[in-house]
């Protein structure tokens, strides 16, 4: 309940309580649990740590008397401005006492809470207690109380509830509860709809984030650095880097301002694929965008350099970096070291150590660190381990590079059972193995054919917390089809998915490889389906290689590597694909032409958007709402007069637009300062009985005011009204005709 440290400090308290005079508090409590003493005793020792964890020793049994005297400590503590530590003691109260009980404890709160507490900060103390004890059924209760007596909860409690939601997937109540923010209150904000990115895209659901991210604007937010990065986050863990490429540009055009951690995350990334060159560009841009690069971006492009093996370019990368006053650290030179070694000259290796040494760039525990490292990469693991054992003499700690350098070395020798023995050490120095630690051992063990070991190995070290990568499962997967197991394969992929272990493009190469030699087909061109839908960087090379391999791509694959190009404005490459899906023997479906369309609405290329709608029609194809909607959100960020004449051929079509596509285009005039056409739309579309939601109404509303504050027409609409209007006839008749009828008609 109360560890040492606690104790020490509640002692320490109460002996202050003592030396000044006020032990008449400690007398009065000791009789009975009083929870007006203990109020009084733990406002006396100061800190809330402290007083909290008084309570918790002064805690006695959970009777229901001492239940109703906590509850109406809590009260006391909250009426006094010390709302944080009332949620400590009821949270710890529920806590101890179960589901069951804390309805009961509920009930305590709320009679006579009117003497100390308002109906607002009881309910608010009661739904963030449950949070905190991770009762969020017993949360989700509290909230709806509040919103009988008509109390709006506060932001921050709502926030931490869409965290606990969305932890537990129920994406349900996540709308639900977002749905009531918006009718009755408290208005999201931006920290509000960041939790809620976050939570999403940690589930996987990136489509989602992208589409908060895009709304924010619609209540009052404005997307900041930390949504971007999100998401960027995101696609980059997932391998889809392009797509933060994306995001970056589209950040910069959003007038948002990058940080360095969003250009670190996109380095990385890059460096990861091996695109360095790409990374380059994007380290180069950082100024452009007001920014500095600091230390930890030259380390990640460094490293990036070191495994390109060019290691002139990292360090001419380093020579930058000290010109510009940037001292490095440790890793820094690690980097360096190990990539002399390496891929470079080992004389310059030696060279840079021995300049370290009397530079005093760095304290000798880091020193040798990189000393070891550095010889471990060299092959040279007999000078390693001299300089191993004499930092025990010297009675310098090694730190877990030094470790890990030594697992790896012997790893590298075949000598397991050596490189046991130091991973067993490490933990008799508090420290914690790395993700290189374990890839170090899992690779041995995968190389000598010990994969049951190494499998156990990996369920050790995920059970105990230590990280597991993606690399570690990828050299699993290919050793279990070096051996022909099939199952064991397919099972530890699986595996994979569970842990939310996002494979790169070298597992998804491994794992199409090991299915097609082994005679499956149809599984191996669906993982490859998977591998082109969530766009890796050698998705390409991989589609090339899937003739050599026997499996033939279908309008599936096409349209993905063709909606791949749209993504990040690429549509020269996406024609390209077109073409060679001609060529092959497929025809483009209707997905086709959307993804096409979209794609040229995205670069403002209304025309060519037109044409694909005109091929469209004359190959035969029926538009589908997504055709409609792609256009109708083009034309309205484009010229108002060509976004009308489109708009009529859209109705020639018999084009009905959902509510979204509606909200768009009657805020669009809204904005381009025809309110009357707002109006006009609205009232045609009432007629039809069209479903408008509330953002409809609050549009029209606007629209109203404003026609109310103008006392006549702006002069140089007369034209476009009379235009619009007959837009509105023609509209009005189309929907009392028949929609084959007016499809004919197009067509004729």
């Amino acid at each position: 309940m109360v560890n040492s440290n606690e104790r020490r400090k509640i002692v320490v308290g109460l002996s202050k309580i003592v030396k000044e005079g006020k032990c008449y508090v400690l007398k009065g409590f000791s009789h009975n649990f009083c929870p007006y003493f203990l109020v009084k005793i733990m406002k006396l020792l100061e800190t809330r740590e402290t007083a909290f964890a008084f309570f918790k020793l002064a805690f006695c049994d959970d009777s229901e008397s001492t239940i109703r005297s906590c509850c109406i400590a809590a009260h006391i503590l909250a009426a006094e401005d010390l709302r944080f530590l009332a949620q400590d003691v009821i949270s710890w109260v529920m806590s101890r006492i179960g589901v069951s009980r804390s309805k009961q404890l509920v009930e305590f709160m709320w009679e006579g809470h009117q003497q100390y507490e308002s109906d607002f900060q009881v309910l608010d103390t009661l739904m963030r207690a449950f949070l905190r004890a991770e009762m969020i059924t017993e949360a989700v209760e509290t909230l709806c109380r509040m919103r009988e007596v008509g109390v709006t909860p506060s932001l921050s409690a709502i926030t931490i509830l869409f965290k606990f939601l969305l932890r537990i997937g129920d994406y349900g109540s996540v709308w639900k509860l977002f749905r009531d923010m918006i009718h009755l209150g408290p208005r999201p904000s931006n920290y509000t709809f960041n939790a809620m990115i976050l939570g999403f895209c940690r589930k996987g659901c990136l489509r989602t984030g992208e589409s908060l991210l895009h709304v924010m604007h619609r209540y009052m937010c404005e997307a900041d650095v930390i949504a971007y990065n999100i998401l960027i986050n995101a696609y980059c863990i997932r391998g889809q880097t392009s797509v933060g490429l994306y995001w970056i540009h589209l950040m910069i055009e959003s007038g948002c301002k990058p940080s360095t951690v969003t250009f670190n995350t996109v380095i990385d990334a890059l460096c990861k694929e091996g695109n360095v060159v790409e990374a380059r560009k994007l380290f180069d841009g950082i100024q452009d965008a007001g920014l500095s690069p600091n230390l930890v971006i030259y380390n990640t492009l460094m490293n990036g350099y070191v495994k390109a093996r060019d290691i002139s370019q990292a360090n001419m990368l380093y020579a930058e970096m000290r010109s510009r006053d940037i001292a490095p650290d440790v890793v820094t030179l690690n980097i360096l070291v190990s990539g002399h070694y390496r891929f470079g000259r080992e004389e310059d290796g030696d060279r840079l150590l021995r300049d370290l040494s009397v530079s005093a760039l760095l304290p000798d525990c880091s020193l040798y660190d990189i000393t070891v490292a550095g010889l471990c990469w060299a092959g040279r693991l007999h000078e390693a381990l001299q300089f191993f054992e004499d930092m025990f003499e010297k009675g310098i700690s090694p730190s877990i590079f030094s470790f890990n350098s030594i697992i790896a070395a012997y790893s590298k020798v075949g000598l397991e059972e050596n490189a046991y023995e130091v991973y067993n050490i490490i933990n008799k120095f508090g420290l914690t193995p790395s993700s290189s630690t374990c890839s170090s051992l899992l690779e041995s063990l995968c190389k000598k054919g010990r994969l049951q070991e190494a499998w156990e190995l990996s369920c050790k070290m995920i059970q105990s917390g230590f990280p597991i990568n993606k690399v570690a499962f990828t050299m699993l997967l290919d050793g279990y089809f070096r051996i022909g197991d099939l199952v064991g394969a397919q099972c530890l992929w699986n595996e994979m998915d569970r842990r939310k272990i996002f494979p790169d493009v070298v597992a998804f190469s491994a794992y199409i490889n090991g299915l097609s030699k082994a005679g499956l087909v149809e599984e191996a061109y669906d993982v490859f389906s998977e591998m082109l839908r969530i766009g890796m960087k050698a998705a390409i090379e991989a589609f090339m290689d899937m003739y050599r391999t026997g499996l033939v791509p279908d309008i599936v694959t096409y349209n993905t590597l063709i909606g791949g190009y749209c993504k990040v404005f690429d549509m020269v490459r996406a024609d390209e694909f077109v073409n060679k899906m001609y060529a092959s023997g497929w025809d483009p479906d209707i997905t086709t032409y959307n993804i096409r369309m979209h794609g040229f609405c995205n670069i403002r290329k209304m025309n060519r958007a037109v044409m694909m709608l005109d091929e469209l029609v004359s190959a035969g194809i029926v538009p589908n709402t997504v055709t409609y909607n792609t256009m109708m959100n083009g034309v309205c960020n484009d010229i108002l007069d060509r976004a009308m004449i489109i708009a009529a051929r859209l109705l020639k079509m018999a084009f009905v637009p959902n509510v979204t596509t509606t909200n768009v285009l009657l805020s669009h005039f809204c904005r381009q300062g025809m309110p009357e056409k707002t109006l006009l739309w609205a009232q045609k579309l009432s007629e039809i009985s069209f479903d408008f939601d509330e953002i409809s109404y609050k549009i029209m509303n606007r629209a109203y005011h404003n026609t109310q504050e103008r006392a006549e027409f702006s002069p140089g609409t007369s034209e476009k009204s009379l235009f619009l209007d007959f837009l509105i006839s023609v509209y009005g008749l189309l929907f009392a005709s028949d929609v084959n009828q007016v499809l004919w008609r197009a067509a004729a």
